[in-house]
């Protein structure tokens, strides 16, 4: 699933709740630093990274989301 942005880029924990994978930032920074999220395959334990388009993010082992851009 495709979630665009329209800024240059998103943080991980926004991006989150941008694509209802949670509904607060406490519960994106307690699932990212339990190791249960992946940004482009890898583990991730910075709930403030910077997400550009193309980058994929996954909870769980679950759904693939990608950051998309509403310019492309």
């Amino acid at each position: 699933m495709t979630i665009s942005i329209h800024t240059e880029f998103i943080k991980l924990d926004s991006f989150m709740k941008l694509a209802s994978l949670v509904m607060t930032g406490g519960e994106a920074k307690e699932l990212v630093l339990s190791g249960r999220v992946k940004v482009n395959g890898e583990e991730c334990l910075m709930r403030g990274k910077k997400l550009y388009p193309g980058y994929t993010v996954q909870l769980d082992g679950g759904e693939i989301y990608t950051v998309g851009s509403e310019n492309a």
